[in-house]
């Protein structure tokens, strides 16, 4: 169990760190500070709180399913399309500066991770607790996206 918590945690920091990669200066770029951006948007230092929060409550939560389920295709496929859309929203949205795709790419992985809490929620009972902020978060972010979508 050790080594899958540590697994998915190298995993996960490291679609963290690729997708950092892309962001470069976007948070603190003049076209970001530029945008209207929806009156709840958090301060800059929550947002890295909030992930590294949310990526180790994920590779438990995923060491627990992984170990618990029978079906670990599907497990893996759907861990690897929210690994991917992760990662991808971050150079749509900040590097491309393609707002509108970027609210998509986040409507989507929070689709996935929707889908990972309902799915397996049976089967891990009060463990699902450990996706809940991942899927809360993005709730928020899709709320944040889509109000510069919106609103620019």
């Amino acid at each position: 169990m050790i080594g899958r918590v540590f697994l998915f945690l190298v995993i996960n920091f490291a679609g963290l760190a690729i997708g950092g990669f892309f962001t470069g200066s976007g948070v603190s770029s003049q076209w970001y500070a530029d945008l209207n951006q929806a009156p709840w948007t958090p301060p800059g230092w929550v947002f890295g709180f909030a992930w590294t929060t949310i990526m180790l409550c994920f590779a438990v939560y995923m060491a627990f399913a992984f170990s618990y389920t029978d079906n670990k295709k599907i497990l893996v496929r759907l861990f690897v399309l929210q690994w991917i859309l992760n990662i991808l929203w971050n150079p749509v949205f900040f590097y491309f500066r393609e707002v509108a795709l970027g609210f998509i790419v986040i409507l989507l992985l929070t689709f996935v991770i929707g889908v990972l809490l309902f799915k397996y929620n049976s089967l891990l009972k009060f463990k699902s607790i450990l996706i809940l902020p991942y899927f809360v978060w993005l709730l928020v972010a899709s709320s944040l996206n889509g109000y510069i979508f919106f609103m620019n």
